[in-house]
């Protein structure tokens, strides 16, 4: 869909979620993801996976999400303030907007989505551990079932937590944006999310706990969130943290 195309009446099964609200969807965003649909301009969205909770659309090669109150708030998704989602048969991008059917979604505010940094480490240590150390990328990238395979979530652990140290992986990144093509578009856009440091919000609490009482209530909400994906974070994360830990003593 190259132009913007006429707005018609939104479909009976949208009607519901549209009126209450003037047939416009308020959704706050993540900066990069606002910036990424302004970019497009005009353009087709398939929709890859629509549920209750969660639709995820390919706009230009990107997965941007639709999330609810009861989904995890993935730092690639639009969020609502809905309980639950509509059934969705098609979207577009109209001028920098996300449509689901013919209902717009216009971004109100943004939100943040940046992994926590960690303390003051030194830093010139860090940063050698980061060029002479790194997880086996294409026996992880993939690997797994659903939407976010187990492997590519540890990684995105292990990404965001040396983000969150400010310690640079310029050849990890080469080899997971070389094998992104071979995973889920959902998982190859988290991947490129972990590798600017944009995380989950049970993420961001965790790692921020660290050293806290909090700490271990808070890696067990984090090992709660999907089906395997939260604890493929923390394995990711907690194996960064020990070599980067080992290497700052």
């Amino acid at each position: 869909m190259g132009s913007p195309l006429a707005v018609e009446p939104a479909p009976c099964h949208l009607r519901s979620w549209a009126d209450s609200v003037g047939a416009v969807i308020p959704v706050s965003a993540p900066p990069r993801v606002a910036a990424h649909l302004r970019s497009v301009g005009d353009a087709s969205a398939a929709v890859l996976h629509h549920g209750p909770d969660a639709v995820y659309v390919d706009v230009a090669g990107r997965c941007v999400g639709v999330v609810g109150t009861r989904a995890t708030a993935v730092p690639c998704a639009l969020r609502t303030t809905l309980g639950r989602l509509p059934d969705v048969v098609r979207a577009s991008v109209r001028s920098g907007v996300l449509h689901l059917d013919e209902t717009p979604l216009v971004v109100g505010r943004m939100v943040d989505v940046a992994v926590p940094r960690l303390g003051a480490r030194r830093c010139g240590e860090l940063d050698e551990l980061g060029r002479r150390w790194s997880p086996d990328v294409a026996a992880l990238v993939g690997r797994g079932d659903g939407l976010t395979p187990y492997g590519d979530d540890v990684l995105c652990g292990w990404l965001a937590v040396h983000r969150a140290a400010g310690v640079a992986t310029p050849e990890v990144d080469a080899a997971v944006r070389g094998l992104a093509h071979t995973t889920t578009l959902l998982s190859a856009t988290l991947l490129d999310c972990a590798m600017h440091g944009e995380v989950i919000p049970e993420f961001a609490a965790w790692l921020a706990g660290l050293g806290t009482p909090d700490e271990e209530p808070l890696a067990a909400r984090l090992a709660r969130v999907g089906h395997t994906s939260g604890r493929g974070l923390l394995e990711g994360a907690r194996r960064a943290l020990v070599e980067l830990e080992r290497v700052a003593a």
